[in-house]
């Protein structure tokens, strides 16, 4: 299979007994000549900060906005920090951290949204060795227990209004947390709280001035050393811990400064980034590296998704990175505003619509596609995220097609849709710009990776075939170290120094991938929450008035749906309660039955005290069991996902139009 933007560099091969077959080896065209070098003399995480304030000391590195009187709504302009005076910074907190006992090796967490302190805090590791242990920010005191006691953290930087939050973890974190260093101010009742449990606590400022009293030689630091452990939310059970070496990350970046050098789009020191996704994913963490190696200037939000678009027309940003459900938010509202203009205005905007999209599918750039339509009608919207916006990035979910086809014709930006797992270290895939072809799909790979697809004969995926589709698996050196002290599980995906994904991908003519499956039965919703279904099934299958229960989440929606099979008996003792008549499969159409089912889930759920994006909003009842004559379960009985939801592919769409409101 000849393609555009990938080469071949290992031939397919057919099944073995003890593996599936695998499809051929492919790598990015950029990387023809072989995977792009790091820059000379970058070797760690601490030589990206470092080298940057060397070449640029006086550049703005750091901004927040001045909060006006204490109140977050009332906010001034953005007050900036340069590289040099954030590196002065780093060094009084990595030696107050020293003077403190702690050194390479040790494990740091942080806690908190994203600010300066959080990317000081983790420079301040990186310069001394020690690992940094991002918390997710949405985290409750279950996860962030479980992390603390399982990286075995002893010193935690911590947002202010967090720290109640963290303090809810003790006793049973003292036995490794004693040190614990705000982002703000330390309250008294925090002090008496700390106390009780042997540990110490400090204010920014004062932990700021053991730094000044004493210097420390930074340790030296090699290639392989562990950088950070950064926790994948759980699915099936306990976060994982992924351990990232120095080595991935410096790869990771060295791949995508080439790729961006190629397509000249390369990250400047004047672009502007807003810092508002979390730092503890690995997507915003290496976008953030980038910045910082090439000087740009980082804003953070100030915290408050109705504060963002504020956020972002003050700091005019160029590049914009973002999750589907942010993007579906503003599309949302842009067509809500564009539906609500005169009539004249309506049609001009679809005719100027049109026109761009129609010069694009001819191949036409869209800088040039419509020049005088960007002025004249679409300039409103580049305005509404600032006016400078270069390039916009979507990861974290897949984009809808519809979605991204807008975003690229209105904003008179290059709209990418991106492809990586913490595993990987981030983006592993990317869409190019001015390629419209590639809607819908994750681009083709980044020069620092090979890929190949591996056959999942169970769900009749084959990688062999004209069309190739198989479990996406990566090699390189961007890879993980492993997960902390989980050898169990690296082993299961780590084979051979091929990266099993999990997801299922499919090949398209011009080299890129495009996402189509799960091979295990979990799965991301819009927002970015990870479903582990079968685990739901089982919960939810409690229900003593359901025989069969097959749930779905699409990637494209916020929550989720299921078929039912209800139990004949129950349906038709429910109906003559309520006086409703009428055979069983008529009362599976009835609304009311669907409504009765799916209070009887949701009562389930509360019990079972599942999140919010585990209820199930919307039911479809079927009065015939799943069954193996029309290919829905296998000869042992088990749910045949793919095959369910090219049988109930209808029903689906229909719940998902009527499902947007929960139940309870």
């Amino acid at each position: 299979m000849q393609m555009k933007y990938v080469i071949q560099m290992e031939e397919a091969k057919e099944a073995a007994e003890d593996r599936p077959s695998v499809g051929a080896v492919y790598r990015s065209i950029f990387a023809k000549d072989g995977f792009p070098p790091p820059v000379e003399g970058l070797d760690t995480c601490w030589d990206i900060f470092r080298m940057s304030v060397e070449k640029n000391p006086g550049n703005r590195m750091l901004g927040r906005r001045k909060i006006v009187e204490g109140n977050v709504a009332n906010a001034g302009e953005y007050q900036w920090l340069t590289y040099k005076e954030v590196y002065d910074l780093v060094l009084k907190i990595g030696n107050a951290i020293r003077s403190m006992g702690y050194g390479p090796g040790e494990k740091c967490g942080i806690y908190g949204a994203n600010c300066s302190e959080w990317i000081i805090s983790m420079e301040a590791c990186n310069a001394h060795g020690l690992y940094c242990v991002p918390l997710y920010d949405t985290l409750g005191a279950g996860a962030i227990e479980f992390i603390i006691c399982h990286a075995e953290i002893s010193i935690a930087f911590v947002e202010e209004k967090k720290i109640c939050e963290l303090l809810k973890t003790l006793p049973n974190t003292a036995k490794t947390l004693k040190t614990i260093v705000s982002f703000g101010n330390v309250s008294n009742d925090h002090k008496e709280e700390v106390d009780k449990f042997g540990l110490e606590i400090y204010s920014w400022e004062e932990f700021l001035q053991k730094g000044d009293s004493q210097q420390y030689e930074l340790p030296v630091k090699e290639k392989s050393d562990i950088c950070t452990i950064m926790y994948t939310s759980g699915t099936t059970g306990d976060p994982k811990g992924v351990l990232l070496s120095n080595n991935a990350i410096i790869a990771l970046i060295a791949g995508v400064k080439h790729l961006l050098t190629s397509l000249n789009v390369e990250v400047q020191e004047n672009d502007v980034y807003i810092s508002y996704l979390p730092l503890a994913h690995i997507f915003d963490r290496v976008i953030e590296e980038v910045f910082i190696l090439n000087g740009g200037s980082i804003g953070f939000w100030r915290g408050d998704v109705k504060l963002l678009v504020e956020d972002i027309g003050e700091l005019k940003p160029t590049i914009f990175c973002a999750v589907p459900r942010v993007l579906e938010r503003i599309y949302g509202a842009l067509n809500q505003k564009i539906s609500s203009g005169s009539l004249i205005k309506k049609s001009m905007f679809n005719f100027a619509y049109s026109y761009k999209y129609n010069q694009m599918q001819k191949g036409k750039k869209h800088e040039v596609a419509a020049p005088l339509f960007d002025k004249l009608v679409f300039d409103k919207v580049k305005k509404g995220l600032g006016g400078r916006v270069r390039i916009i990035l979507s990861g974290g979910a897949p984009l809808a097609a519809h979605i991204e086809t807008f975003f690229r014709v209105v904003t008179c930006a290059h709209v990418l849709q991106g492809y990586g797992l913490t595993e990987t270290c981030g983006g592993t895939f990317v869409s190019l710009p001015n390629e419209l072809p590639m809607l819908g799909t994750v681009g083709p790979p980044v020069p620092n990776v090979d890929i190949c697809l591996e056959s999942v004969p169970e769900l009749g995926y084959d990688a062999l075939a004209s069309t190739p589709q198989g479990e996406v698996c990566i090699k390189g050196d961007t890879l993980f170290s492993g997960y902390h002290k989980r050898e169990d599980l690296t082993t299961e995906v780590l084979v051979d120094g091929w990266f099993h994904t999990g997801d299922v991908g499919e090949w398209q003519p011009d080299g890129s991938l495009k996402i189509i499956d799960r091979k295990k039965n979990i799965f991301k919703l819009s927002q970015g929450e990870y479903v582990a279904v079968e685990n739901l099934e089982l919960i939810y299958g409690l229900v003593s008035d359901i025989e069969m229960i097959w749930i779905y989440g699409s990637s494209f929606e916020s929550f989720l749906v299921a078929v039912v099979n209800p139990k004949k008996e129950a349906v038709e003792h429910w109906a003559e309660e309520n006086g409703i008549k009428g055979d069983f499969a008529d009362l599976c159409g009835d609304r009311r039955a669907k409504d009765y089912i799916l209070g009887q889930l949701s009562k389930i759920a509360k019990e079972k005290k599942l999140k919010g994006y585990e209820a199930i909003r919307a039911v479809h009842l079927d009065p015939i069991l799943f069954d193996i004559e029309r290919d829905l379960l296998t000869p042992s009985f088990k749910k045949k996902r793919p095959q369910l939801l090219k049988y109930y592919q209808k029903e689906i769409d229909d719940m998902y139009k009527s499902g947007s409101k929960p139940v309870a």
